[in-house]
This record gives C-alpha cells, sequence and structure tokens, in this order.
C-alpha cells in the first residue's frame, strides 16, 4: 500500500512539474517533448489507481474519483499536446 501511494504522488506530482518546466524552455519542440513525459506519468498513474483497485487497497469510490480527475487531466494535456504539435508542423 505505501509503495503505490507514494509511487501515486511522485507521478501525480511529476504531471504538473513536466508541464511547467515545458512551458518554460524555448519553442514548441520543448514543450512537446516535457508533455510526452507529462503524459507518461499520467498512464503510470493509470495503472498505479487500477492496480489499488484491483488489489482493493482503497475505497472504490474514491478510486472512481481519483480515476476520474486523472481522466480529464488526461484529455486537457493531450489536447495542449495537439495544440502545440500543430506549432511545430
Amino acid at each position: 500500500m505505501f509503495g503505490l501511494s507514494s509511487q501515486a504522488r511522485r507521478s501525480a506530482f511529476s504531471i504538473s512539474i513536466n508541464i511547467a518546466e515545458g512551458a518554460s524552455k524555448r519553442g514548441p519542440r520543448e514543450m512537446r517533448r516535457y508533455l510526452d513525459i507529462a503524459l507518461g506519468s499520467l498512464s503510470e498513474l493509470q495503472v498505479i489507481l487500477r492496480m489499488a483497485s484491483d488489489l482493493n487497497l482503497a475505497n472504490q469510490d474514491e478510486i472512481a474519483g481519483l480515476e476520474k480527475v486523472r481522466s480529464l487531466a488526461d484529455r486537457l494535456t493531450w489536447k495542449l499536446y495537439r495544440s502545440i504539435e500543430k506549432a511545430c508542423s
């Protein structure tokens, strides 16, 4: 339980940090690279939530709520990625 919750916190923290770091870089290609990393962390968090659910390590309603927020962050990050991708073309 501790290992999964610790990794979930690191993944969630990494998402926002990579978006912020990418925004401070020069040019859309650099931003896109950091968004790639953030998207990887969002996928990692999805797996962690699924594992917590499968192992009954948390209340299913809590996991569903966290997954809803993670899914929204994923969609928004992809939209940002695609809009920046157009700038690179």
